[in-house]
């Protein structure tokens, strides 16, 4: 047993707690309850201290060290390893093969065993890597492709003049007259269709570099004076805008006018043409890393099954049947067959890092520990599950357990009560959030945590607890796409019923993120604002009432509302001006003269100058992590003495941001410009979040739902199309049905909502679903089918399909039962 004693980290209430070793042991409860504060903040975090303790001083500088849990003690405690789970995604210059680390096997098998053509030198393996400077194209930098105006776009519709408007990527307005008027002054037509232009002049209109001025003459209505006008090409004003407009909406415009296209030097590989030369099993390194994993596998098979390999000769011109090619292609092959088992085999070495979706960039992580062989150790996981499809969390169930008989202890922290109910043991902490929660609410086998009382997991396990089904709405219309052609979509068709609640369903990886959240948002973007923002598809929008269709897009995702303690709930829902409005219209503080400022931790005046109203301060000590501690001035206050001499209802300023939403409710319940913003937070079950609460202790899903509640407050809601990518995504049960009521909300009020989901008791409840796939990568980006959940479920296609006709047939026993 790993025995805990005392944790009292963040909400814990002075926990104590004996988990099993050598078992996979979940840790559930409601958001906020303390999971991530007893398996992270305090089980790994105290792992990671013993284990610094035994490093050098002068190392430990050079270590990412986490500071000392609160907890008594804590003992049977082997050595950890944290799997955090992280959205964000790597750089441009990140792909699948530098996460997992097999481009680097993969360039040495290449720069040692190569087949090098006659008289070549043999290069190192930086040289087949694009993104060091002896590998890296000089063309794109290494990069594969460059951006640059494309012509179709510059001039969408070549049967309209210049005067017309043809050059579509000028600006409108006087900028665009003047245009028009120092193109006629250099002879050239302007009341002549495109088409029938000069191919030179075309050309030279779209991208020279030469900005001739051409003397104006006064014209009739438009141009009261001479003056002297410069041209400007089209590609010219792009770039101009993109450099020197402060504009969002005009850079986004300008950028519709431009394409990233595969570099003409090296064809999109990245790769100078020396390193491109060299072939191993008669692939180059270029077409290696482009092949999906399971094929690069049987490209390298005969040199990994090499029964007779030769002893290596320096020099040679080729040592694909050495003893080394065998070693590093088996060696390849290995670590190959782990993210083959995971599902990830049609996932190519050369695939960005920013196109993988949150379920394929997780497991990419989990192979790379997989591969360490270690034994005896606690495997800390954030939330494994989280953005997997069904079918995708069975290898992953599989891949746990392999590890758990390996020797070694896994502690997850998990909302998925599939795989809650095939762990060995479970840890539910509640019984609610914050201040709420922190206690143990049952440890033991899953089956009995089903029937512990007071367990909102046990309600759900049990089936006692589900978000509501009702009919499904047909909708007002619909927002139509057609012909999507972005990463591995090809001539996609689909439709979204305005006025309707529509879940994108698909296998990890079937494009699903990349429809809503990529072309969906850019088309409707772009029709918004009168862009051609939706060059990826076609859009249009037909809506059956004149009330319906959309004017407002909403995109809610689960990045953090602020990366500094200075953003806050309170904050970034609006509800903390009207706050300070209130203090500042107090007799002391129009006695004083201050306004609404005095009352901000963001501005100078009120708040303490020590801390600049952060409330703590940074201890930078020597050979041990820097801490971070309470401001000796201010005390955590964040604000002046004096300031806080100024008190509203009792409290002062300090006092209130330290109030829970739930508290704060009843203190403002009679000034409706705070109680609307705090309804909104306690309505999608932030109601124990501190109204001061840093921006950075919030967690993905809690970040999410604040966005949410910012919109929840707004007057005017309808006709808002809203976008959300995996909104349950790091929320339990009880708090993804709290947000799907809010969701079904806004579409009562004449919203239109679509959301990315792998949750199926939400898409069961869903009015429309659209499901992708049938797998993931180049096997997705089809439309499996599309219609009501019980259609889906009926699909024979639809690997979705058969997991929704199981859940549905289990809710529908469920509610006969009751």
């Amino acid at each position: 047993m790993v025995r805990v004693r005392g944790a009292a980290e963040h909400n814990l209430r002075d926990l104590d707690l004996d988990i099993p070793r050598n078992r996979l042991v979940a840790f559930t409860g409601v958001s906020g309850s303390g999971k991530s504060s007893l398996a992270f903040g305090t089980i790994y975090a105290e792992a990671q201290r013993r284990y610094f303790e035994s490093v050098a001083p002068y190392a430990r500088r050079l270590l990412d060290q986490v500071g000392a849990p609160k907890v008594t003690d804590i003992t049977g405690l082997p050595p950890a390893v944290a799997l955090r789970q992280r959205r964000g995604a790597g750089g441009a210059r990140s792909s699948v093969g530098t996460i997992t680390t097999l481009s680097n096997l993969l360039r040495m098998l290449y720069s040692r065993t190569g087949s090098y053509p006659e008289g070549a030198a043999h290069l190192d393996a930086e040289s087949f890597s694009p993104n060091t400077a002896a590998g890296a194209c000089p063309g794109c930098g290494g990069l594969g492709e460059t951006h640059d105006a494309d012509p179709a776009l510059l001039v969408p519709d070549d049967s309209l003049s210049i005067r017309e408007g043809a050059i579509a990527a000028w600006p409108g307005a006087w900028q665009g007259a003047n245009l028009r008027s120092v193109v006629a002054g250099l002879g050239i037509d302007i009341d002549r269709p495109w088409r029938e232009l000069d191919p030179a002049t075309r050309d030279w209109l779209l991208f020279t570099e030469e900005q001739p001025r051409v003397f104006i003459q006064p014209q009739d209505d438009r141009i009261d004076h001479s003056y002297h006008g410069t041209f400007r090409s089209a590609r010219t004003h792009i770039r101009h805008v993109l450099a020197t407009s402060a504009s969002e909406r005009m850079r986004r415009r300008a950028l519709s006018f431009t394409r990233a296209m595969a570099c003409p030097d090296c064809a999109g590989t990245g790769l100078r043409a020396e390193a491109r030369a060299v072939t191993f099993a008669g692939a180059g390194i270029d077409r290696a890393t482009a092949l999906p994993m399971a094929e690069l596998a049987e490209l390298l098979r005969p040199a990994a099954e090499n029964p007779d390999p030769a002893p290596a000769v320096p020099g040679a011109a080729s040592g694909e049947r050495t003893e080394v090619a065998r070693r590093i292609a088996a060696d390849l092959r290995s670590r190959i067959a782990v993210l083959v088992d995971l599902g990830l085999g049609y996932l190519s070495l050369d695939r960005r890092a920013t196109t993988l979706s949150a379920g394929e960039a997780q497991r990419l992580r989990l192979a790379t520990q997989l591969r360490s062989g270690l034994f005896g150790v606690v495997y800390v996981l954030d939330e494994p599950s989280a953005g997997l499809h069904p079918a995708d969390k069975e290898p992953l169930q599989e891949v746990l357990t392999g590890l758990r008989d390996a020797g070694n202890s896994l502690f997850v922290v998990e909302h998925d009560l599939d795989l809650v109910r095939r762990a060995d043991w479970v840890v539910d902490i509640g019984p609610g959030a914050g201040e709420h929660g922190g206690q143990v609410v049952h440890a033991g086998p899953p089956a009995e945590l089903a029937a512990a009382a007071g367990s909102a997991t046990g309600d759900y396990l049990a089936g006692r607890r589900r978000i509501r089904r009702r009919p499904p709405r047909p909708g007002t219309g619909a927002i139509r796409l057609t012909g999507v052609r972005r990463h591995n979509l090809r001539d996609l068709d689909a439709a979204f019923p305005l006025g309707a609640l529509t879940a994108v369903t698909g296998v990890s990886g079937s494009g699903k993120s990349t429809l809503v959240t990529g072309v969906l948002a850019d088309a409707v973007r772009g029709w918004l604002d009168g862009s051609a923002g939706g060059s990826a598809a076609s859009l249009s929008i037909d809506a059956a009432e004149p009330s319906a269709g959309v004017d407002r897009l909403v995109l809610v995702d689960q990045r953090p509302i602020g990366r500094t303690p200075r953003s806050t709930p309170a904050t970034y829902v609006g509800l903390f001006d009207a706050v300070r409005r209130l203090f500042a219209g107090t007799p002391e503080a129009r006695r004083r003269g201050w306004a609404p400022g005095r009352f901000s931790f963001n501005v100078a005046g009120g708040r303490c100058p020590t801390c600049e109203g952060d409330g703590f301060v940074e201890v930078e000590l020597l050979f041990l992590p820097g801490s971070h501690g309470p401001c000796p001035d201010c005390r955590g206050a964040r604000y002046t003495p004096e300031t806080l001499e100024v008190t509203w209802g009792g409290r002062s300023i300090a006092e209130v941001l330290d109030m829970t939403v739930d508290e704060a409710l009843a203190f403002f319940a009679g000034q409706p410009a705070v109680a609307r913003g705090l309804a909104a937070l306690a309505q999608v079950g932030l109601g124990y979040l501190r109204l001061g609460q840093p921006a950075t202790e919030l967690s993905g899903g809690e970040a999410q739902r604040v966005k949410i509640a910012a919109e929840l407050q707004r007057a005017r809601r309808g006709r808002s199309l809203y976008l959300l990518d995996e909104p349950t995504a790091g929320l339990h049960p009880a708090d993804a049905e709290l947000l799907f009521e809010q969701l079904r909300a806004l579409v009562d009020d004449g919203a239109t909502v679509v959301l990315v989901e792998h949750d199926l008791d939400l898409i069961a409840a869903a009015d429309h679903v659209i499901d992708l796939g049938p797998g993931g990568g180049d096997s997705g980006g089809r439309v499996v089918a599309a219609g009501a959940p019980a259609e889906i479920a009926a699909a024979p296609g639809s690997v979705t399909g058969r997991y929704l006709a199981r859940r549905l047939a289990a809710g529908a026993a469920g509610e006969g039962a009751g």
